[in-house]
């Protein structure tokens, strides 16, 4: 997956991928995870509006591997990371998403809630 070309304002930024970049092979690795899956799920049922923390998500692993899968997420143009403070805040990119494979993220989430 190609990475843009980054500006001198947003070189301190948290790099992620431009809508176009987004990669339907990399969406279905991120989302083949359940952990994964399981944060998606929930800035979903906030309409994807509600920012929130790495830490607000109760997941059954450690900081570390928690980390790795909100970086998974965020490379894969799932979602959208912020530094505020020392906290990153989450959203999700439903938008791109939908622009990019509409009715993919809808249908894998019906389906994981369904089995």
């Amino acid at each position: 997956m190609g990475r843009a070309a980054l500006t001198v304002e947003e070189s301190d930024a948290i790099a992620h991928p431009g809508r176009e970049e987004i990669d339907l092979a990399a969406v279905l690795h991120a989302l083949s995870d359940p952990m994964r899956l399981k944060i998606v799920a929930a800035l979903d049922e906030d309409s994807g509006e509600v920012a929130q923390t790495c830490g607000s998500f109760e997941l059954p692993v450690a900081k570390s591997t928690c980390t790795h899968h909100f970086k998974v997420l965020r490379e894969a143009g799932i979602l959208h990371q912020r530094q505020e403070g020392t906290t990153r805040v989450n959203t999700l990119r439903r938008d791109d998403l939908e622009a990019r494979f509409p009715g993919l993220l809808d249908t894998v989430l019906a389906a994981s809630a369904g089995g």
